[in-house]
């Protein structure tokens, strides 16, 4: 008769798989609540103390950690001298191991205390998997509830060959990784180490992506389980399947819409930079506003909000095509409207103001780069000018930072009664940003305009450069060692500039 040991912390389907393991002809060997659960239901389990001949200890700390589990896990079936030691010592061979985890995931969650924690980090589970997995070939090792059916169907019909017992020491080793990884962070966390020397992040596939950043590269997302709440929270209510570039993109725009708090805010994104933004009196307003900033970006871009969408701005948004549509919420009949367009893809949003992540990281081909997010917004609004700012214009100031800083550096931002007017991105010199921004917009009329700026000023030709276009206001960081020569010339055109002590390059 072979030999099973089971012992989980998640039960859900484990008295099928067990009963499934006996007409097999296994014989089972459980622990604590698992062979409680088992021998209740009819599996006729034994106890783990018949087994070690100690009973466990130590309010469960000490069950599985000895040599007649851990032998009959660990030796080699092809060696003589192994199978004459187990013989000799009386350890019965476990052919099969059964385990999932003590649920610390769930007590991180749920904010429990440092002596739960503890208590919720498993020992003899990762050591049992462990020792499986690296006996694979000997010991099959079933750390996945939905993979109980497809276990059993393979001992049964004599599929559970080489390749289908590494794949599943492949995905124990991934469990105990993972978990580990996590009880890594959340003592960083513990002590405050923020860059630790080795940074151990393991991320959870969640989603097969329609394609990457272009039709030839596949693409998945994955999440950061030690995040509990993330901006791309989200359930899909209609719409194609999502993409990479889809994902990037409503990562800018629900970041956008995140900074304005309770004001009512439309963002829109094409290639994960805004080309239209405006706060509003109503979710209506906002959305014509952001669309009138720029009708021609934002056609086939995505729309975030942070208002519950009506009827009446679902018609609007339905007469262009868009990507997406995020919202926090939907009126039932502005869901119709919207999913009257086949391929939408409707977003109810689940954590707009989620602030839960830590890191930015980007991985280059090997090397990867790790900062904290970019959290802080203004350090302090300086005037640094003769010219003294008008409340309106501080507003407008305040509005084009929080927009200027989720555009692609250089970049400009031309802001007006809290809405966008131009937005200048991605170029080398700030002020090819600025004349991009003024001459791709010549209809638009800059005359008491505010300029927002992600970077200082290394030459005072933006100064010029906005005086000629009628603009009234700039906020920008400063630090630059030519900051005088902007703040003279700005004194000369009588305009109000202000410092904010933070940059935003976004690269």
């Amino acid at each position: 008769m072979k030999r099973a040991l089971v012992s989980v912390t998640n039960k859900e389907g484990i008295v099928e798989f067990c009963k499934g393991l006996e007409s097999l002809g296994f014989e089972i060997v459980s622990t604590g609540g698992t062979l409680n659960k088992l021998v209740s239901e009819g599996v006729k389990a034994i106890p783990i103390d018949d087994v070690t001949g100690f009973p466990e200890m130590l309010d469960g700390r000490v069950k599985t950690l000895h040599p007649m589990v851990h032998g009959g896990l660990l030796f080699r079936r092809d060696l003589e001298d192994h199978v004459n030691t187990v013989k000799e010592h009386g350890i019965v061979p476990i052919d099969l191991v059964c385990v999932n985890l003590y649920e610390f995931e769930k007590a991180l969650k749920a904010g429990k205390p440092m002596e739960d924690m503890i208590e919720n980090i498993d020992i003899g589970g990762p050591s049992m998997i462990r020792s499986a997995a690296k006996n694979f070939k000997d010991v099959l090792i079933v750390t996945d509830v939905k993979d109980y059916d497809a276990v059993l169907e393979a001992i049964r019909t004599n599929q559970d060959d080489y390749n289908f017992r590494l794949n599943l020491a492949y995905k124990a080793y991934s469990t105990t990784g993972a978990y580990d990884a996590m009880i890594s962070r959340y003592f960083a966390g513990v002590v405050g180490d923020e860059f630790p020397e080795t940074l151990n992040i393991s991320l959870k596939k969640v989603e097969h992506l329609r394609y990457g950043e272009n039709s030839q590269q596949a693409a998945n997302k994955y999440e950061d389980p030690f995040v509990q709440t993330s901006l791309l929270d989200y359930e899909q209510l209609h719409g194609k399947e999502i993409s990479f570039n889809n994902v990037n993109d409503l990562y800018g725009a629900v970041a956008v819409v995140r900074e304005f708090g309770d004001q009512i805010v439309t963002a829109a994104i094409k290639h994960s930079t805004p080309c239209g933004v405006a706060i509003g009196e109503t979710g209506y307003d906002s959305y014509m506003k952001a669309y009138n900033a720029d009708p021609q970006s934002i056609f086939g871009g995505i729309v975030a909000v942070n208002y519950k969408v009506d009827k009446a701005t679902a018609v609007e948004m339905n007469k262009i095509f868009l990507e997406i549509v995020a919202a926090p919420d939907f009126d039932e009949d502005a869901l119709e409207v919207l999913k009257g367009k086949k391929n939408l893809r409707i977003l109810k949003l689940k954590n707009l103001q989620s602030r839960d992540a830590k890191y930015d990281i980007k991985y280059l081909e090997g090397k990867v780069l790790v900062q904290q997010l970019n959290t802080k917004m203004i350090n302090e609004l300086k005037v640094v000018t003769e010219a003294q700012p008008t409340e309106a214009q501080i507003s407008d100031m305040e509005f084009g930072m929080k927009v200027v800083k989720y555009v692609k550096s250089n970049a400009i931002c031309i802001v007006k009664n809290g809405v966008t007017l131009a937005i200048g991105g991605g170029q080398t010199s700030r002020v090819w940003a600025l004349e991009n921004a003024i001459h791709n917009n010549p209809d638009k009329d800059f005359n008491g305009a505010v300029l927002a700026s992600d970077a200082f000023f290394p030459f005072n030709d933006c100064v010029a450069t906005a005086a000629a276009a009628g603009i009234s206001a700039i906020v920008q960081p400063g630090g630059s060692v030519r900051d005088q020569d902007s703040i003279d010339l700005c004194n000369e055109k009588k305009i109000p500039m202000v410092f904010t002590g933070y940059r935003h390059f976004r690269h």
